[in-house]
């Protein structure tokens, strides 16, 4: 008994260290939290000895077996798939026959600008296929409101020529995780384009679920959007891990809503290493 009040206060330790505010300024835990009870003195002795990550899957594992998770939520871009070339270079050459005259450097500066300005004064930024948005972001990165340009540049982001998957063994992860029992799920901030892209891509049958902000109508961080991935699932948050490459909306938003999360590029740097902290082998 005495092991296990050590490990769940090092266990508490790990992860109040690793909280941070959610998207609404608010501090939430990872749910393990609500289990720990420990005095100030077993604080302190957690402090010294900072529980680490082969501590932690561990502990998971006393708690809920050898596979730690019944659900995996994956971030769309940036983690599952990236763009193949850069956004700049690609905006200028398909608008230099519609008259941008735009460096690329020009264009990708534009494009933060407008990109970080609030959207209409809407919570959300992508509503259905998302034009509407796009369009102000294209028009204000190029300086070119020709609506043929616009067209086509949007049309090539649904193409299999604009995306590829980001790790070449995540169709073998996926398949063995859901072997396993582990159902996995895309939970993206996109536009309704997101189902077209992983159809192009020939990887939409990886996935028991999509949870997509646009059809969501919630954005990452809001913890919604992972509910309802956890929903469309069948399994609780605290079933579910999820990796995404962005603090603030993949991790800080997953733990909001009650997942565990790892940063990809942080945590985990690839599928395989993510069944393996799961406990599947690939």
């Amino acid at each position: 008994m005495a092991v296990m009040a050590t490990t769940r206060s090092k266990l508490c330790s790990f992860l109040t260290r690793t909280l941070r505010p959610g998207f609404n300024g608010s501090t939430r835990s990872d749910p393990f939290e609500c289990r720990c009870s420990f005095s100030s003195a077993a604080a302190v002795e957690a402090e010294r000895e900072p529980m680490g990550v082969k501590e932690y899957d561990d502990y998971r594992r006393s708690l809920y077996g050898e596979i730690t998770h019944k659900g995996l939520l994956v971030d769309a871009a940036g983690t599952l798939l990236v763009p193949s070339r850069p956004m700049a270079q690609i905006y200028r050459e398909i608008g230099e026959k519609y008259g941008v005259k735009y460096s690329e450097a020009e264009i990708l500066n534009r494009y933060r600008r407008a990109y970080a300005q609030p959207w209409g004064g809407s919570r959300l930024r992508y509503v259905n296929d998302g034009r509407p948005f796009w369009q102000y972001i294209v028009s204000f990165s190029t300086g070119c409101s020709d609506s043929q340009y616009f067209e086509e540049l949007y049309n090539y982001y649904t193409t299999d020529k604009a995306w590829h998957i980001c790790d070449p063994e995540a169709e073998k992860v996926f398949m063995a995780l859901r072997k396993a029992g582990v159902k996995v799920a895309v939970v993206s901030n996109f536009d309704t384009r997101l189902r077209s892209v992983l159809r192009a891509l020939n990887c939409d049958h990886w996935f028991d679920a999509v949870a997509v902000s646009a059809e969501v109508e919630a954005e990452k961080p809001n913890p919604t959007i992972f509910l309802k991935a956890c929903e469309l699932l069948g399994i609780k948050p605290e079933d579910a891990v999820h990796v995404g490459d962005d603090r603030r909306n993949d991790i800080w938003g997953a733990r909001d809503a009650g997942c565990d999360a790892w940063l990809w590029g942080n945590d985990v740097y690839s599928f395989k290493e993510v069944a393996q902290r799961i406990g599947v082998e690939v």
